[in-house]
């Protein structure tokens, strides 16, 4: 099955067939495995192996950890991409209304406060799990309607950090 992934604004196309990956045209060999009651995985990529905290983030959309820094990725089969080519879908990407806390942590740092306009891809909080920092940002353009969270409050998974109104 072929994939179109976004990644900090770069397409790269992923075809995978069983442990196959081709990668923008170059071979791996892949294996993916959850670890149980985590939100990690297991990545073995060409017999080297990386433990990824992954998170769904919306529809089609993951946050990944990699090396301490949280990247936000689209994945888009073929057909849901033809589709959404033909009636516009995604061509204009609309903020959330809310930053939610996509794994349980301690607010280390809020980086906007109300009023403040954001562009997408803006961080937002700095969230320590895992004693990892995870800067969380922006998924698209708007202006913070509120602030919910302090620097030293621990949150819950799917807590609300803050509000925005849509750009």
């Amino acid at each position: 099955m072929r994939y179109h992934v976004t990644v900090g604004g770069r397409e790269i196309e992923v075809e995978v067939d069983g442990e196959r990956v081709v990668v923008n045209g170059t071979e791996h060999q892949v294996q993916l495995t959850p670890v149980p009651d985590t939100p990690l995985r297991v990545l073995m990529l060409d017999g080297r192996s990386y433990t990824l905290p992954v998170q769904a983030a919306g529809r089609d959309r993951w946050t990944v950890g990699l090396a301490g820094e949280p990247w936000e990725a689209e994945v888009l089969d073929e057909r849901t991409r033809y589709i959404r080519s033909l009636t516009g879908g995604g061509a204009q990407k609309a903020g959330a209304a809310a930053l939610k806390a996509p794994m349980p942590g301690l607010v280390v740092r809020v980086l906007v406060e109300p009023d403040q306009a954001v562009a997408a891809g803006a961080g937002v909080v700095v969230l320590e799990a895992m004693k990892m920092e995870n800067e969380l940002k922006a998924q698209g353009p708007g202006t913070v309607k509120a602030v919910l969270v302090r620097p030293g409050q621990a949150v819950e998974k799917g807590a609300t950090l803050v509000e925005f109104e849509p750009a």
